[in-house]
């Protein structure tokens, strides 16, 4: 038999800034979420069902963003997407522009296993979540106080840019929310590190059978435009998973979309022969250009990887032979 593992993730990109008690309370979301999956990989459960169950934990959860305590677009709602991939067969399912679905992750878990499709977006997926009998809620469920100030913060600093690569110093607003509150100077989706609101959740699993799955959630950008879809939800930028591994992607969607961050770690280890850790590390050097990204990965041997080029990523990991950690930092 094959050794289960699993790694999960709250998003990259990290205030360097950030308090001591948000990281233990960021530490604790983490743990608890992990043991949900490492419960269940020991009792036998499938890699499926498992970053399903995680995903919904962390989606009900209001620390991160995705599900309750999702980002707000500029008009002040919530539109949320979600992705979900079956490594036996390729099986995949997504949903993006979901507003009143309080699990956006069951929903493409439903696209892919009840639907002739893939993909569904806004009202169609909507109407798809009732006609499946998902529990739906008013979208005011989904708002949580921080991110109304979030909001503020980031309409404050000039809104999103639209080229993500634009030095900060092109915003007067944009520098002195860097100058005051995020030393290093980094930018990402074109906002300063301590105003970008903690982005996407994801898990990716392989069970012991050796069957691997990933799926990842998220409500997108701060002030972002309505109608805007990111990674999270396209298979092989922000999730993918096949016979050989499972991936799922955070940080900056637009760099992540132009470089199928998730597909290309499973293409390095299929065409190069890479093993996982080396593939990961490739992925995220050579494949971002200028963008700022992490990613989480397990292989079908039971490996654990993750790789990040920014600030930070809330992450944890465990495998069948008793490791298992959280952290943020390097």
């Amino acid at each position: 038999m094959a050794r289960w593992a699993i790694a999960i993730h709250g998003g990259a990109g990290v205030d360097p800034n950030l308090p001591e008690h948000r990281q233990e309370e960021a530490k604790r979301v983490l743990a608890r979420c992990l043991q949900v999956g490492v419960d269940a990989l020991r009792a036998g459960a499938k890699a499926l069902d498992v970053v399903e169950a995680v995903v919904r934990e962390l989606e009900t959860d209001p620390f991160f963003n995705s599900g309750r305590g999702s980002a707000l677009t500029r008009r002040g709602t919530v539109e949320m997407e979600a992705s979900i991939m079956d490594g036996r067969g390729r099986r995949c399912g997504a949903v993006s522009g979901v507003s009143t679905v309080k699990n956006p992750v069951s929903l493409a878990r439903l696209v892919m296993d009840k639907s002739p499709h893939s993909y569904l977006a806004f009202d169609g997926a909507e109407d798809f979540a009732r006609e499946q009998g998902l529990e739906v809620v008013d979208n005011s469920y989904f708002i949580t106080e921080d991110n109304v100030g979030m909001l503020k913060l980031a309409k404050e600093a000039n809104s999103i840019l639209f080229d993500y690569r634009i030095p900060l110093a092109g915003s007067d607003t944009c520098s002195a929310q860097a100058g005051s509150e995020n030393h290093n100077g980094m930018v990402m989706n074109g906002l300063p590190i301590s105003i970008y609101a903690p982005e996407t959740v994801g898990c990716a699993v392989v069970d012991s059978s050796g069957f691997c799955a990933a799926a990842t959630s998220t409500g997108g950008l701060m002030n972002k435009m309505t109608g805007r879809i990111g990674d999270s939800p396209l298979i092989g930028s922000g999730t993918y998973a096949c016979e050989l591994c499972a991936v799922s992607c955070t940080g900056e969607g637009e760099a992540i979309i132009r470089s199928t961050l998730a597909r290309d770690v499973a293409a390095v280890m299929e065409y190069r022969g890479a093993g996982l850790q080396e593939a990961v590390d490739y992925c995220v050097k050579e494949r971002l250009d200028e963008g700022f990204a992490g990613l989480i990965a397990v292989s079908r041997t039971g490996e654990v990887a993750y790789g990040f080029n920014c600030t930070g990523m809330f992450r944890g990991c465990a495998t069948e032979d008793g490791f298992m950690e959280v952290g943020i930092w390097e």
